[in-house]
């Protein structure tokens, strides 16, 4: 039997807005025909559960035999498509601009041949002033159909300018697949490995991506080829940990938004992406006074626009507001502000959770145990860190998987749960192994809790100061940084030694502007 995260027309209902319900109700109830009313009547049973039921759906609604409910939910989820589609026409251009190309296939068959090049010409004008390369490749092709097919006595040359125009959005048709392909594959890449690990890892990203670019002057570049250039090499920087080129790039996306001002509305969800890695390059790069800025215009653009978001964007904002407003508290060493927010954010995470994915899920529940950790309370680290451990996620990012399981270990040690560490050493080591992720500093924290956890407190002073200068050695290594990109594990160690609370250290070095590995 579908469940409630299988069934297609249980989930397209459960994210619909109140707007969005009035708007099919008000459609349907319009004629109040027997069909009709039994559509509702379906709609209102799926709207008012919540776990889908097929046999308390035969019960509510007696007029459907259980061999017509499939038929009937195929129907139902085509008119609420249809009746989403009305609404949003004039909230996306690209529903309108499609619907033009529809009206010129009319004209078309009807032997109206004018009337629809007419349409079609209006439309490939609206296309390429929105960048939508593809839509008006479709539209030059339509074109060329007609004239090739009918007699149109249409302007002189024709067939030499719809040819020539042909060549030019084939040309960035191909480079955009290529460009965009490119950068996917960046993403996904970092998705698996997370940061390089060791040189073998960044040789094989920097053959790889390097392969991949097109030889195509940047100058020539449409949009979106400049765009999917930009992110591409953006991923490219942020796995190798150049944070300044990646910083570069980000930089680069969003002032070519700035250039297009009227696609910062036509495709808003690239253009709060691009201000999210903008906000990353200023967070690892520690230019608070630039993150702040870069914080403001992204609040600022998302109260302006939130109105019209698609629930995409609504989700997207959400993500990527929330991700910024941690990092803030970070850079600045004030984690126990920052808790004020959790509630806040658990509760968006369950409202978004049919739309947000595992990979933003695993994030947001690694930053709040950072929170708890860096503000002292390790108890409540460890219900975070232990919904990570838990999750059913496969290699989805292995590196904070691994990460989440030293933290873990580092708050048992805090709250002195010694034998729950000693227990736990072994099975850390072993899931660390198995995603060869153990890097030099892992090693060093494992080999150091292994070794003092039953240590005097005059010893350990000192090996909490040998195993700083340990670390601070290492972190001289470029793929060995990614593990304090993850962990301040040097404030942490300053912290014992200096027997202060972790965030007070943080917040030192963010006032005195001190450098942080």
């Amino acid at each position: 039997m579908p469940n409630s995260h299988s069934d297609a027309l249980f989930i397209l209902i459960k994210t619909l807005t109140k707007a969005e319900k009035r708007n099919f109700q008000l459609a349907f109830n319009k004629n109040n025909t027997k069909e009709d009313v039994l559509f509702i009547q379906l709609f209102n049973t799926l709207d008012k559960m919540k776990d889908y039921d097929e046999e308390l759906i035969l019960k509510k609604v007696t007029a459907i035999k259980k061999q017509q409910l499939s038929n009937v939910k195929a129907h139902l989820y085509k008119h609420l498509l249809s009746s989403l589609r009305q609404l949003y026409k004039q909230k996306d251009p690209l529903i309108d601009l499609r619907e033009q190309l529809d009206h010129a296939r009319v004209l078309y068959n009807k032997g109206l041949y004018n009337q629809s090049l007419k349409i079609l010409g209006k439309a490939k004008v609206m296309a390429l002033e929105q960048e939508e390369v593809m839509l008006g490749y479709e539209i030059v092709e339509f074109e060329k159909l007609i004239e090739s097919r009918h007699i149109t006595r249409s302007l002189e040359n024709r067939a030499e300018a719809l040819s020539a125009e042909s060549r030019q959005i084939e040309q960035q048709l191909t480079n955009i697949s290529r460009l965009s392909t490119l950068s996917l594959r960046m993403y996904g890449l970092y998705l698996k490995l997370g940061h390089a690990r060791n040189e073998r890892d960044g040789e094989m990203v920097k053959s790889f991506f390097e392969s991949q670019l097109p030889q195509r002057p940047q100058t020539d570049m449409s949009f979106y080829e400049k765009v999917y250039l930009f992110q591409a090499s953006s991923w490219y920087y942020y796995i190798l940990q150049d944070f300044v080129m990646y910083y570069r790039y980000t930089q680069k996306w969003v002032d070519l938004f700035k250039q297009y001002p009227s696609l910062q509305q036509t495709d808003m969800d690239l253009y709060i992406k691009a201000q999210h890695n903008l906000l990353t390059a200023h967070f690892y790069t520690s230019n608070f006074e630039k993150f702040k800025t870069a914080l403001c215009e992204l609040e600022a653009f998302i109260l302006a626009n939130q109105e019209n978001f698609h629930e995409n964007t609504r989700t997207s904002a959400f993500v990527y507001l929330y991700t910024a407003k941690i990092n803030r508290y970070f850079l600045e060493g004030t984690f126990s502000q920052g808790l004020a927010m959790v509630p806040e954010l658990e509760t968006e995470i369950n409202n978004h959770t049919l739309k947000i994915d595992q990979h933003r899920v695993l994030v947001f529940y690694y930053k709040i145990a950072c929170l708890y950790f860096g503000s002292g309370d390790n108890n409540k680290a460890i219900i975070y860190l232990n919904k990570i451990i838990n999750l059913k996620i496969g290699n989805l990012r292995a590196d904070i998987q691994c990460f989440a399981r030293i933290l873990h270990l580092i708050a048992h040690y805090e709250l002195e749960n010694y034998s729950l560490v000693e227990y736990l050493i072994k099975s850390v080591y072993h899931f660390i192994s198995k995603h060869k992720d153990l890097g030099l500093v892992m090693e060093e924290i494992m080999k150091f809790l292994r070794k003092y956890i039953y240590a005097n407190p005059k010893a350990l002073r000192n090996a909490f100061v040998d195993l700083k200068d340990r670390l601070v050695q290492i972190s001289q290594d470029p793929y060995e940084r990614r593990s304090f990109l993850y962990l301040d594990i040097i404030s942490w160690l300053e912290s014992k030694i200096e027997m202060i609370p972790v965030q007070e250290v943080i917040h030192r070095k963010f006032v005195n502007k001190e450098k942080r590995i």
